[in-house]
């Protein structure tokens, strides 16, 4: 195996030379402030995921060390994060009761699933996948499942016993209706401990808020005379090796919701990873990123891990604290399980709703209010992608949500694309210089035989009807037409057909069709066996050449009584 092979296959020893007592230093400070910071967020995002704190934990520890060996970024830090917890819990509450031991098998099962996408379309080179899922789809995913947090949080916050399994309308339903019941222990103990963490955070950033928040809450907690629920004890050992049993049924049915959560983690770990290596001056492989996540989640789930991603917190607090080699990631985990050995105890004076609170101010943190405000003011499309996922996520599920999504986005593009903007052009003359210019904003006449237009889309089997619709009215008019190509970025086999089509029609009627500044890839599509049924006389470099060769075709009588003379060709002598 050649040594360029060897670092393909094992990444860590394109960074492993840079490790030294230096970077150790820095990675080692910088690993204990995020092992600091993921504590309270691992038994938070966990309970969001539906499972119990430990295995958000579980996932600190294990999922960034394989992330960060097998990944390309030096500052990303994988684990559990709120996208990829919300995720988990509406894919797998669909096909278990949160809480119970088959809930947590099959949110391992489905992690081993996810990570198996992930790591395939690593290897498949399928990275820029994920692009098709828009910021507008996200938006709205990640707004609704916000409120389905709120929603699974209430009967923390309010004591009340709603039903496990419980829908959104039914959930609200029984807290509405139970109100009497309602426990203003646990109100005041979950609203205190938001009030408590927005006051730190306002008061020094630099502080883990969320972690400062709990300790007060649970020392308040413990002064309460009533008893209240607690989140219970978190065992202290690690992890064990366990492969989730599951049936060929249930893995079969996980299957579209394995993909929506793995399309979902990567598109995380893509933004996530571009907008640090922005900072950091480095270069990515995102389809190793994909390669080192889908592997992170394999041996994960093999190790009570549950499906995790790249977290935007902790690798921007990795970054900023001084990381200089993936080895932080490591040193982080590293710390989490030795200060697990100590801390998990103490889990047992932690009340739920403490919990409840800080989930619920994870929630509202999670929805963009600036961009959707934003994005309803300014497109009416991507606003309706968004509420519709919203909507979908609240009422028809995770897997629904995010391709409802993603096929209404298509749909737009495709609509815009079919309807291409058509520009016609004629000279004009700005501070001394002759310009094509848009007719429509000069107000420029035209020649009566030749039109010169613009396309400002690309000849695609989507768009061939519209644009042989406008040529047809046009050339009812006019005989000549020239297309100036800059604006075509794309030409399929079917944009083409059209215009030989198109051509041939025009000719059989006197005129003919030519085109000029054509961008390479279209020129290098039309070589192939079309530009010699076009013509390749009616192919030009520019507008120029292109309007002195075809005057030289035009009508002479029409020419001879026009009164426009729009062209440098028109004032010469006519024969």
């Amino acid at each position: 195996m050649s040594t360029l092979t060897t670092r393909k296959v094992f990444p860590f020893l394109q960074w492993l030379p840079l490790v030294n007592r230096v970077t150790l230093r820095f990675d080692f400070l910088a690993g204990l402030t995020g092992a600091v910071v993921v504590l309270p967020q691992g038994v938070a995002f966990a309970m969001i995921a539906g499972l119990p704190p430990v295995y958000g934990l579980y996932t600190a520890m294990v999922t960034p060390v394989v992330a960060a060996l097998f990944g390309s970024s030096y500052h990303l830090v994988s684990g559990p994060t709120t996208t990829t917890s919300i995720a988990v819990f509406a894919a797998v509450s669909t096909l278990a009761i949160p809480g119970t031991d088959s809930f947590v098998t099959t949110a391992l099962g489905l992690t081993m699933i996810v990570g198996l996408i992930q790591f395939s379309m690593g290897i498949a080179r399928l990275g820029s996948l994920v692009n098709f899922v828009s910021r507008s789809v996200i938006t709205g995913y990640t707004a609704g499942a916000a409120i389905l947090i709120v929603t699974n949080q209430i009967k923390h916050l309010t004591g009340l016993s709603v039903p496990a399994g419980a829908t959104f309308i039914q959930s609200w339903s029984y807290t509405f209706t139970h109100g009497q019941e309602i426990n203003l222990t646990t109100v005041t103990l979950g609203f205190g401990t938001i009030l408590a963490a927005v006051l730190i955070k306002k008061l020094k950033w630099s502080l883990p808020y969320f972690l400062i928040a709990m300790i007060l809450s649970a020392v308040a907690g413990s002064l309460l005379p009533n008893a209240i629920p607690m989140v219970g004890e978190i065992p202290s050992g690690l992890p064990a090796f366990r492969i989730p049993g599951l049936s060929y049924e249930t893995v079969t049915s996980m299957v579209p919701a394995a993909f929506a959560v793995a399309m979902l983690g990567l598109i995380e770990v893509t933004s996530i990873s571009r907008s640090i290596a922005i900072l950091s001056k480095q270069r990515l492989d995102s389809n190793q990123e994909f390669i080192g996540l889908g592997l992170s989640n394999i041996v994960g789930g093999m190790f009570s891990c549950y499906a995790g991603s790249g977290s935007f917190t902790r690798s921007g607090l990795n970054y900023t604290a001084g990381a200089r080699t993936p080895m932080a990631a490591i040193f982080a985990s590293i710390l989490v399980m030795a200060i697990m050995m100590f801390v998990g105890p103490f889990a047992a004076y932690l009340p739920m709703a403490t919990m409840g609170g800080i989930i619920m101010l994870v929630a509202y943190q999670l929805i963009d209010f600036h961009y959707i405000l934003h994005l309803t003011q300014t497109s009416r499309s991507d606003a309706i992608v968004l509420i519709v996922t919203f909507i979908s996520t609240l009422f028809l599920g995770l897997v629904f949500a995010i391709f409802s999504g993603i096929i209404l986005s298509l749909y737009f593009y495709l609509r815009k694309t079919s309807k291409p903007k058509i520009v016609a052009l004629a000279p004009h003359t700005i501070n001394g210089k002759r310009k094509l210019l848009n007719t429509s904003v000069h107000g420029q006449a035209t020649c009566p035989q030749l039109e010169i237009i613009r396309i400002d889309e690309s000849l695609f089997f989507g768009s061939v009807e519209n644009i042989r619709s406008f040529l047809h009215d046009l050339s009812a008019v006019k005989k000549h037409i020239l297309i100036a190509g800059s604006g075509i970025n794309f030409i399929d086999s079917s944009g083409a057909e059209l215009l030989l089509s198109e051509s041939e029609r025009l000719k059989s009627i006197g005129g003919g069709l030519y085109y000029c500044r054509l961008k390479k890839p279209v020129r290098d599509f039309l070589d192939k066996g079309f530009k010699e049924r076009l013509g390749s006389e009616n192919f030009f470099l520019n507008e120029q050449e292109a309007i002195a060769a075809i005057f030289l075709k035009l009508d002479k009588g029409i020419c001879a009584s026009c009164q426009v003379r729009v062209f440098h060709e028109c004032q010469s002598p006519r024969s």
